[in-house]
């Protein structure tokens, strides 16, 4: 939701965002105890943010871990890192496109058609591995402003285009491989996102990093806005965040650096490769949402697109650009997934890895309708559909439970958006 405000110099509009997506930047409170409190007003008035998530997180961590022995084990945990890699990465770049209002069906194949392009260019071509994800990324940028295009230009319904791109984009794939083939995934760099580990000194190095640049950032940002002052959280809310992103990223730091190999003889320890670049992404996307102009105009957008035109916002150009940051993710997820799995097919980024990854941003917390997300949501969504798969493929139940689950799950929180959004229009949020 976004309102407009006129400046007195020459009429001119600027857009201010709705507390929805920036109230958790700016709320006062004097204690931690009303800032409680304001967030639980907050929930119940519609704005759930990531709760579902992590409530659901927390349900199914019990469940599985009391239904298998093995599902806590740390090979198991690390594997579960593994394969929520590609998820949360697709997920990532459709909170984009749907923090404007919009869909995009042939993310998933666009990841393919990336991936193949980068294969390809490493076995025939003999191309470096960097040129080669340059190439795929270039690929799949390319793809999304064409989307983008056609939805912000000639104003074809996204629905529309994204499911011609998606039937058209998996013929390309299979005229790039061709039928039945497929292409390996052999050099050791890409191969090693997924299969290979960082040293274990490195990660418990670039871990402290992490934890001590985000303190940092959030006592400076804290020290701001209390000398501008501005609306800020207590300095016990302040301090408790700082507390339990240490005690998240150091805890999963000193797991995933123990020896989690089953044979003796071959330790197997450090951090998957995968997991920094999800984090780097991480922190890059949610740098670009909340603290950059580009961020407001997305979300003033989604809000009210008619409002964030008479605003001064090229309405257009940031659907475009939306598009294109969504399938240059996507590009990204396609190659994870090629490593995973150790090559690329004619059904690379088809079935049902489009749903996964929309049912990802939506679990996480990001809105249907529009104006509503972060990044940090594709994560939580992604690790709560990859625990699907996982605990429920440790119990050998049959595919189709799988696909019950997950459907369920997705039509869960989906029915949570709707409920959280019309409560928000009724009490004025």
């Amino acid at each position: 939701m976004s309102t407009t405000t006129t400046s007195t110099d020459g009429g001119a509009t600027k857009d201010s965002v709705a507390a929805s997506d920036f109230a958790h930047d700016s709320t006062s409170a004097a204690t931690m105890l009303d800032s409680l409190k304001g967030y639980v007003a907050r929930v119940r008035g519609g704005d759930m943010g990531s709760l579902p998530a992590i409530l659901g997180l927390a349900v199914l961590m019990v469940v599985f871990g009391l239904s298998n022995d093995r599902f806590f084990s740390l090979l198991n945990m690390a594997n579960l890192v593994v394969q929520a890699g590609p998820i949360v990465l697709l997920a990532m770049g459709l909170v984009f496109v749907l923090l404007i209002g919009q869909i995009d069906l042939s993310a998933g194949v666009a990841g393919g058609v990336a991936a193949a392009a980068t294969a390809l260019t490493v076995a025939n071509q003999g191309w470096p591995w960097y040129a080669a994800v340059a190439l795929g990324i270039l690929c799949g940028a390319v793809i999304g402003v064409v989307i983008g295009a056609l939805v912000a230009r000639l104003g074809i319904p996204s629905f529309v285009v994204t499911l011609a791109f998606f039937l058209g984009l998996q013929g390309v794939i299979l005229r790039m491989i061709g039928q039945g083939g497929s292409v390996g995934v052999n050099d050791p760099v890409l191969r090693g996102l997924t299969i290979d580990t960082v040293p274990v000194t490195a990660g418990w190095v670039a871990a402290a990093l992490l934890v001590v640049a985000f303190a940092v950032g959030s006592l400076l940002q804290h020290r701001r806005q209390v000398a501008n002052r501005l609306q800020h959280h207590p300095f016990s809310v302040v301090l408790l965040r700082i507390a339990t992103v240490a005690v998240v990223v150091l805890g999963l730091t000193g797991l995933l650096s123990l020896n989690r190999s089953v044979n003796p003889n071959f330790p197997i320890t450090g951090i998957p490769w995968v997991l920094p670049l999800v984090v780097v992404l991480l922190l890059i996307c949610t740098f670009v949402l909340d603290r950059t102009a580009f961020g407001r105009h997305l979300y003033a957008v989604g809000g009210n697109a008619e409002a964030a035109r008479r605003a001064g916002i090229n309405v257009p150009r940031m659907q475009v650009y939306a598009f294109m940051i969504c399938s240059a993710l996507a590009a990204v997820s396609g190659i994870v997934q090629s490593s995973y799995t150790g090559g690329v097919s004619t059904a690379s980024g088809g079935g049902n890895t489009l749903l996964y990854a929309v049912g990802a941003a939506v679990i996480g917390g990001t809105s249907l309708f529009g104006g509503k997300g972060r990044a940090i949501h594709a994560v939580l969504g992604g690790v709560v559909i990859a625990t699907i798969a996982n605990g429920l493929g440790l119990l050998n139940q049959a595919a189709y439970i799988n696909f019950l689950v997950t459907g369920i799950v997705l039509l869960v929180a989906a029915s949570v958006d709707a409920i959280s959004r019309r409560r928000r229009s009724a009490s004025g949020l």
